[in-house]
């Protein structure tokens, strides 16, 4: 198992104010008709200046919505915010409009996606588009905002940026196209950075590259960020905190070293589990896999909604009790398990 980057657990009262407090949040969408599904059911976490929070778990958990919900981003037509809060630095972002919120999209939040292809325009150069960012945010003159985009561009170990700058998309690497989104979303020194699954799409040497980066650039400019991610591989290398959500809802939450030393949700250990590790026998030689799939948001089971795919379930689970609500294990640790307490998982075995 990889090593958790932090020897010293950081908790979300280390500071008086979170710079980001998300609570309760609840992200409904129109599914065809009057129907209406809850992909983010009561998601509540705090990100502190500086620090890591990981989200994860597998698609379909929520954990993209989650960040279009915080970013003003769900599509117009079909996806709203129904209750809860989003304080960025005291500022309630649910009572901001259209207007306001593009003012601190980009400059006080940025957002990286997984794909650039999708996300850079594919018809201007990469430097215009950096440029647009900063003559938006920051008024700079079109000489001034060409010289920003070089100087991010080099920042995120572009080479040539006098000469990359005026390339298009498509005349970039993936590797290369990564680091120019990163470059673009920290343009306006944002205080807070999401990055929705950044190196899912990137092989595994381009991928350490892209995580060495970002804790270099997280280090030198302070800002704090959101890392979205099925790999809890990838967890351990970056994060502070740790966000697991399962359908919709946190099911786990705590520090890195809570969460990969005393797991207490048995989704959680299924995905320590599958993370490939190096001198581990399997029988056939397969991973171990978590068995089934996430329900579908319109066809949720009672009781707990992992107790199909649980081998610790018992009727408790599957619904003649209450749904089960987030009990503290741990100060700090967080725990949506009826039988949280009478479950022990070896290190070595969620390893």
């Amino acid at each position: 198992m990889p090593l958790p980057r932090s020897e010293a657990p950081i908790t979300a009262s280390a500071h008086a104010r979170p710079l980001l407090r998300v609570k309760d949040l609840q992200t409904t969408f129109r599914v065809g008709g009057n129907k209406f599904v809850r992909a983010v059911d009561g998601v509540s976490f705090d990100l502190d200046p500086g620090e890591t929070v990981a989200i994860v778990g597998e698609s379909g958990s929520g954990k993209s919505v989650t960040s279009l919900s915080i970013m003003g981003l769900l599509p117009h037509d079909s996806g709203e915010v129904t209750s809860g809060s989003m304080r960025l630095d005291g500022q309630e972002l649910r009572d901001l409009n259209p207007e306001a919120m593009r003012r601190i999209r980009g400059k006080k939040i940025s957002m990286i996606f997984q794909e650039p292809m999708t996300s850079l325009n594919p018809v201007h150069t990469i430097g215009r588009q950096i440029s647009e960012v900063v003559i938006h945010h920051e008024g700079l003159s079109h000489r001034a905002a060409r010289a920003r985009a070089i100087e991010m561009l080099e920042l995120v170990g572009i080479p040539e940026p006098t000469r990359r700058v005026d390339n298009y998309p498509h005349q970039m690497s993936g590797g290369m196209r990564q680091r120019a989104m990163i470059a673009m979303a920290l343009s306006c020194e944002p205080a807070v950075l999401i990055a929705d699954e950044p190196t899912t799409a990137l092989d595994v040497t381009i991928q350490a590259q892209m995580l060495e980066l970002m804790q270099d650039l997280q280090d030198r400019m302070g800002m704090a960020i959101i890392f979205i991610t099925h790999d809890l591989g990838v967890v351990a290398e970056v994060a502070d905190r740790v966000v697991v959500m399962y359908a919709g809802e946190v099911v786990e939450s705590g520090t890195v070293h809570q969460i990969f030393e005393a797991p207490r949700m048995p989704y959680t250990v299924g995905l320590m589990n599958s993370i490939p590790r190096l001198g581990t026998k399997l029988p056939g030689n397969r991973l171990q896999t978590i068995r089934g799939t996430v329900p579908p948001l319109s066809n949720l089971p009672r009781g707990c909604r992992f107790h199909p795919r649980c081998d610790h379930a018992t009727d408790v689970c599957r619904g003649t009790g209450n749904h089960p609500s987030l009990d503290a294990a741990a100060p700090g640790h967080l725990v949506r398990c009826a039988r949280w307490k009478d479950i022990r998982f070896d290190v070595e075995e969620s390893a």
